[in-house]
């Protein structure tokens, strides 16, 4: 397998690996996705039993980047629950990440534990590093949207705490610590209060946290107390921040993961040996014969690839006075994979002509010269139909298919980039002439 580790990004993210057939054998997530993926194409990585296997069965490489460690934890997460690939031990094996503990006692402790018993607390995570959560936890505390006791000592209303320990303590002193040791500052059920809106920040209920102190903050300000009320104020505005970062990021990670959807649908149903994710249109635009051009266009994951869109002036002049699409066709495509192999690209998953069964068959051909292993299909714009070699019938999916959306979302990008390209050739020739 040839990999071109020096494309890749240094971004946190989640990496694949697949198979000959594109099964996914293995998803992991990384800080610094080239120096991970790099790690298991050195010489020392075949010296460890369980990278020199996986390495053996790797084909192909794909990855996701994501908006830091957090996200690509959640989405390596659930990448390995819809493919359960072969090599994942990760969830099986003895590493264990940090999570945040809130503790079963009279008065509940945030504490942070690699380990979840079975002792009827409340546990948050796993979190990629403990370094991050414990920076958040801290940010929280400062902004005294979590305020709960940071000792150890084992009290109870029923069982106070020693007032020698009480006197002793510097969070006491200082105002750190809500002090539930000490009745006189705070009640049980005010401190429970506490550690309700505590379980909520975690849970990321921030609206009904949000509601809470905004109640709390109109009382103050009722009551004239507005040092309080200001301050409940900052709590507030801190939360609304925070509360759009995690959104954002839950909506990335949900996105990220049903991005390939149509793809894999794709491939299902055309019996694709791998799935399409680098796909490149093809369209011809001419008038009778005149003035045509060609245009391909690249998507990646369904997104623009705008660096390899390209465009030809068609050199082929046909006999009469009309066109020849299938010749046009065959040329644009020739011409394109002479450019992947002069420059040493990798060849994208799948083309897609605009067209039947004829430009099919040009295209097909021009593949076949180029020496090239790809996979060939077209999309007709009568009836939206997709031609594949080998199949007599046209497949015809329902107009509400993702996979079908998705084919003509590009295909008809295809057809605005030779448009525009072949009036901006016969405006200019109009010119030149006039």
């Amino acid at each position: 397998m040839k990999v071109k580790l020096s494309t890749l990004p240094e971004n946190p993210g989640v990496y694949i690996f697949r198979d000959l057939s594109s099964l996914v054998i293995y998803v992991g997530k990384a800080k610094n996705l080239k120096k991970r993926i790099s790690s298991y194409f050195t010489k020392t990585a075949l010296e460890s039993w369980k990278t020199s296997s996986l390495r053996m069965s790797v084909e192909r490489v794909d990855y996701i980047v994501c908006a830091g460690e957090r996200e690509a934890l959640v989405l390596e997460r659930e990448l390995i629950k819809k493919y359960s690939p072969f090599f994942n031990t990760i969830w099986k094996d003895n590493k264990e990440y940090p999570l945040i503990k809130i503790t079963r006692e009279p008065f509940p402790r945030l504490i942070f534990v690699r380990k979840k018993e079975n002792d009827r607390a409340l546990y948050f995570g796993p979190y990629p590093k403990a370094s991050i959560v414990k920076k958040t936890i801290a940010r929280l505390q400062r902004y005294g949207l979590i305020q709960l006791r940071k000792c150890s000592w084992d009290f109870s209303p029923k069982k106070p705490l020693e007032e020698k320990k009480r006197i002793a303590c510097l969070y006491y002193h200082t105002g750190q610590c809500p002090s539930p040791c000490d009745p006189e500052k705070i009640s049980k059920s005010e401190y429970l209060r506490l550690v309700s809106r505590a379980v909520k920040i975690l849970k990321g209920d921030y609206e009904n946290v949000l509601k809470n102190l905004r109640i709390e903050m109109n009382e103050m300000s009722e009551k004239m107390e507005y040092e309080k009320a200001a301050y409940l104020r900052d709590c507030m505005n801190a939360l609304s921040h925070m509360a759009e970062e995690v959104s954002l990021n839950e909506k990335t990670a949900e996105e990220l993961l049903n991005r390939d959807n149509p793809f894999i649908e794709l491939r299902k149903i055309l019996g694709l040996k791998k799935i399409p994710l680098h796909i490149e249109i093809f369209d011809i635009s001419t008038l009778f014969g005149r003035y045509a051009v060609a245009s391909s266009v690249c998507f990646n994951r369904g997104e623009k690839n705008t660096a390899h869109y390209r465009h030809y002036r068609i050199k082929f002049k046909p006999d009469n006075r009309g066109g020849d699409d299938f010749k046009m066709m065959l040329e644009a495509v020739r011409r394109r994979l002479k450019e992947i192999k002069e420059k040493g690209e990798l060849p994208p998953d799948l083309f897609v002509i605009d067209g039947g069964k004829g430009q099919l068959k040009m295209a097909a051909s021009a593949i076949r010269e180029s020496g090239l292993k790809m996979e060939v299909i077209s999309l007709a714009k009568r009836f939206e139909e997709i031609y594949s070699l080998g199949k007599r019938e046209p497949f015809k999916l329902p107009h509400t298919s993702p996979a079908l959306l998705s084919l003509r979302k590009m295909r008809d990008e295809a057809h605005r980039f030779a448009v525009s390209y072949h009036r901006k050739i016969r405006d200019r020739e109009f010119y030149e002439k006039n």
